[in-house]
């Protein structure tokens, strides 16, 4: 008789900041599952991900799927924390007039 494995371990690994990446790569969790969440296959999703193998795409994707109300958590706490960033950067730093300057520079472009 054939032993198969029956257990199978998830190709994602929590960083020292927090954030859970593809294991061996820089890939973000959240990178992947925005993605499949806006119906791209596993293919199409190492088109962008190049560095990727769609056994790690796949093997994330089934990871997302079998715990996907605590990754849901997860990435609302990183949403979280990217507008605390961006809050943080933009009250430390002025960004009004280049924003401006970038608005009128749009409007003058040709269509």
């Amino acid at each position: 008789m054939i032993e198969l494995e029956t257990t199978h371990q998830a190709p994602v690994t929590l960083g020292e900041d927090g954030s859970i990446r593809i294991t061996g790569s820089r890939v973000a969790l959240d990178s992947i599952v925005d993605e499949f969440r806006r119906g791209a296959s596993a293919e199409q999703i190492q088109e962008d991900f190049p560095t990727l193998t769609l056994r790690d795409i796949y093997g994330a994707i089934a990871y997302y799927l079998s715990h996907t109300e605590s990754v849901e958590a997860y990435l609302r706490t990183q949403e979280q924390s990217a507008a605390q960033t961006r809050a943080e950067i933009e009250r430390r730093c002025d960004t009004s007039g280049l924003r401006e300057r970038l608005r009128q520079r749009r409007a003058n472009q040709p269509a």
